[in-house]
């Protein structure tokens, strides 16, 4: 069996529905699969704008937005289902559910302050919108499938937003919700992102929580794969925009696809990975316009990965823009312990989170989210040493096997960055990254310069291939 998860542009109009239910179908031939979905593309920053506009006494706005939640739906369920009196139904689901966001709209508008719980709420019916369609859709076509409501399964804390599933009662519920349908032979159709404290009520996992999702059911399920199904084919060496010849990674390990995801990549959740290598369970990256291309495998396996990786093998470059540094200096630094223990308590206290550092005897310089610090950590950092900001930086790292023990690679690096200012380097914590900071306008062509040096080559044909691309 395999969990397949679609994304939002898997899903977001009525040919890529109906692209993912043929994928669907033919998943079935090789075991009932556990399909999980996003919702429709954009839908979700719609709801998040109206819970913000509620929030904010823009009722109107609000309510806008929720018709506008209500007419992509709609126009789904028309061009999608055949029978009138089914139609009929699922126009009457989704008017249930765009109801409940608008009473929802108005009580926030009411008590004038919406609450981490209150968006969590609301942004919830993105996915059960999604996936009411999908069932529905794939039933009437003849095949047999169950919409399930994930909150049933998906256990997790009270902290919306950023919700953990409680891992235990989740794998109990998934074995006595979801399990006995899939041996039944019935597609299972559930949403990712979301989930529900014990008492009842909706969280949500963050952003990009889909992922999360379908990677924690293939661990409790103790699935053969867990699919991505998403709008290019796979991981890319980098991001195509910065660079249109950016090829596909036909293989990568769990570490290269984390550090990836976490310094800013965007194909996986950062927390998409821990479930599958508790589980060994390969992950493969998929484009649904383009099913048959090969796309990434992500995987620990030694004989997959024979002559595929190696080290010193360069896989991908992330960039992450809307960076600042900020720099400390100070001679309290010099042969005196606690200092940084002091220094990283600020960072603490104030909720800001580093991203890289670098530092020598008497400074040390660190990279955050360039609208994450406030003037009462910078008055806290004041306290410690001397300290000025650069902003409008972006952090950039080279990912791959074994980079920090391996000759040479270093040093292709900085070689092809000569035309370059770089800001600030940090080597050294990861042995698959070597990152460094350059300000924003010089990304484009400190990515180019990398790219050309790593993968203009033949070398490495077969481990990168050019992308089937796009519908």
């Amino acid at each position: 069996m395999a969990v397949m998860k679609f994304g939002g542009t898997s899903v977001g109009t009525a040919r890529a529905m109906q692209q993912a239910i043929d994928l669907v179908v033919r998943e079935k031939k090789n075991g009932t699969p556990l399909v999980v979905l996003s919702a429709c593309s954009g839908i979700t920053n719609k709801l998040v704008r109206l819970a913000d506009s509620a929030g904010l006494g823009s009722l109107d706005d609000a309510l806008a937005l929720a018709r506008e939640v209500r007419l992509h739906h709609a126009g789904l369920i028309d061009e999608l289902v055949k029978s009138p009196e089914l139609k009929e139904q699922l126009f009457a689901r989704v008017e249930e559910y765009v109801a409940r966001l608008e009473m929802l709209a108005r009580g926030i508008d009411i008590v004038g302050e919406l609450t981490e719980r209150s968006r969590d709420s609301i942004c919830s019916f993105g996915e059960l919108l999604s996936t009411t369609v999908f069932a529905a859709v794939i039933r009437e076509q003849g095949h047999d499938a169950e919409w399930v409501d994930v909150r049933k399964v998906m256990i997790t804390d009270d902290n919306h937003g950023f919700a953990r599933p409680i891992g235990e009662i989740c794998r109990e519920r998934t074995d006595s919700v979801i399990r006995p349908l899939l041996e039944a032979g019935t597609i299972v159709i559930t949403q990712g992102y979301i989930g529900a404290t014990l008492q009842g009520r909706t969280t949500t996992l963050g952003r990009g929580g889909s992922d999360l999702s379908a990677a924690l059911f293939g661990a409790w399920l103790d699935d053969n794969a867990i699919q991505i199904w998403t709008d290019v084919d796979g991981v890319m060496t980098c991001d195509p925009r910065l660079v249109p010849e950016a090829r596909s990674i036909r293989i990568m390990t769990f570490s290269e696809a984390a550090e990836l995801a976490y310094l800013g990549a965007k194909v996986l959740h950062p927390d998409t990975i821990a479930p599958a290598v508790e589980k060994n369970i390969p992950v493969w990256v998929l484009n649904t316009w383009h099913p048959d291309a090969k796309g990434t495998l992500i995987t620990n396996d030694p004989e997959r990965l024979s002559g595929m990786s190696y080290g010193g093998l360069v896989k991908s470059i992330a960039v992450k823009k809307g960076q600042c540094i900020i720099n400390v200096r100070s001679n309290r630094m010099l042969g005196r312990y606690g200092f940084m223990g002091e220094l990283f308590g600020a960072f603490s206290r104030h909720g800001v989170s580093i991203e890289m550092i670098s530092s020598s005897e008497v400074s040390i310089s660190v990279t955050v989210d360039d609208k994450s610090f406030s003037d009462e950590l910078l008055q806290e950092l004041g306290a410690l040493g001397q300290v000025d900001i650069e902003h409008r930086v972006a952090t950039v790292s080279v990912v791959g096997d074994n980079l920090r023990l391996s000759k040479g690679v270093a040093g292709r690096i900085f070689s092809s960055l000569r035309d370059v200012n770089l800001r600030m380097i940090s080597q050294g914590a990861s042995e698959i990254n070597v990152g460094f900071v350059v300000e924003e306008k010089d990304v484009e062509t400190a990515v180019n310069a990398l790219h050309h040096e790593f993968f203009s080559g033949e070398e490495t044909a077969g481990i990168f291939e050019k992308p089937a691309g796009n519908p």
